[in-house]
């Protein structure tokens, strides 16, 4: 299991999550981030900073939100990673 950037990322995009992961497991997309899943441990450091509540523990990511589940797996494949904070795309809602 691994934890899951979903929705209320997209548009976003903040990096808080991303400095506090131990792992560097975070990529970089044009419109959100995704977590590589080989490479989580769960440690659970990341959801708490997350200012627009996205990161989810795989098994309590929301019913309609599932799919995000497999794209994180996809796109961490292919996105670069992403070590630093960087501004993000939208204000704090």
């Amino acid at each position: 299991m691994a934890f899951v950037v979903t929705e209320p990322c997209f548009g976003c995009k903040y990096t808080d999550c991303v400095v506090v992961c131990p792992c560097e497991c975070f990529h970089e997309g044009e419109q959100m981030l995704f977590i590589d899943p080989e490479h989580c441990i769960d440690c659970q450091a990341c959801a708490p900073e997350c200012p627009v509540e996205a990161i989810f523990y795989e098994e309590d990511v929301p019913e309609s939100q599932r799919d995000f589940i497999q794209l994180n797996r996809e796109m961490s494949q292919v996105c670069p990673q992403i070590v630093e904070r960087k501004p993000p795309l939208c204000q704090q809602r």
